[in-house]
């Protein structure tokens, strides 16, 4: 029998008027602290056994709670990815902030940033291929780009705003494609991180080097649009993003 219809699973841990996943949970000291636990025994699991051989019993059962408590935190395996999502992107955030302080050249900037989500995922790369086939499905709410993606997205994008912002690069750019610049930063981030997961190189030294070439080419062409001579350019550049590209990205978390 599937663990989701198991008794006690997800449909009867789920109370009325709860999100999926954990997100509307009461927030309570003791309650981040069960969650948390399963979420570290989950990821301890997936390195020891594989995503696809790890089942929510086997986590419930290493953390020392029951398989409804777990459904309570987590509606069925694939949300731990989610939580998964919510804790590197805050992880990466902290980290990134601090390597970038005192920093103000764009391109020092956004290479700190980049290579602070490569060391923060490290020790995840080994089953990062697992995740990616669920994360690559353009139906799954797990995507990336999905709707119920947006809190960790949102708090990436932010992170790459503080990247501009900070740097002697913001001030001389056009408003507009300021405002879309953090979302193309993250797209950026989505580029490195596809090519981490099939990086099979030892420490990922190709995808820090990917990087660090990669990294002044984008500095190079984004700081060349404030340029008069590239304002038309930019203009259709901007138009094609706001048109194709930005449309696909989930903006807000389903209700």
């Amino acid at each position: 029998m599937d663990d989701a219809t198991e008794p006690g699973g997800a449909e009867a841990a789920l109370p009325a008027g709860e999100l999926p996943g954990g997100r509307a949970r009461p927030k309570t000291d003791k309650s981040e602290q069960t969650r948390a636990l399963i979420l570290e025994t989950a990821m301890r699991l997936f390195q020891e056994r594989g995503y696809d051989k790890t089942t929510m019993r086997a986590i419930a059962t290493e953390a020392g709670v029951s398989v409804g408590n777990a459904y309570y935190y987590f509606e069925s395996k694939e949300f731990l990815i989610q939580g998964f999502y919510d804790r590197m992107t805050g992880e990466h955030a902290v980290d990134a902030r601090a390597r970038m302080r005192g920093k103000t050249d764009f391109a020092e900037r956004l290479e700190i940033a980049l290579v602070s989500w490569v060391d923060c995922a490290a020790d995840y790369h080994e089953f990062a291929s697992q995740f990616f086939r669920t994360a690559a499905d353009p139906t799954s709410s797990l995507s990336p780009f999905s709707n119920e993606s947006h809190p960790a997205r949102a708090t990436a994008v932010e992170l790459f705003r503080e990247v501009l912002t900070g740097s002697d690069l913001a001030p001389k750019l056009d408003a507009e494609l300021a405002e879309l610049l953090p979302d193309l930063l993250w797209l950026h981030l989505m580029i490195v991180v596809l090519y981490w997961v099939f990086d099979r190189t030892p420490d990922t030294e190709r995808t820090h080097e990917f990087v660090r070439r990669s990294t002044p080419m984008a500095a190079r062409v984004i700081n060349l649009s404030r340029y008069r001579v590239f304002r038309p350019i930019v203009r259709d550049a901007k138009g094609l993003i706001q048109d194709f590209i930005l449309p696909t990205i989930g903006r807000t978390q389903k209700p």
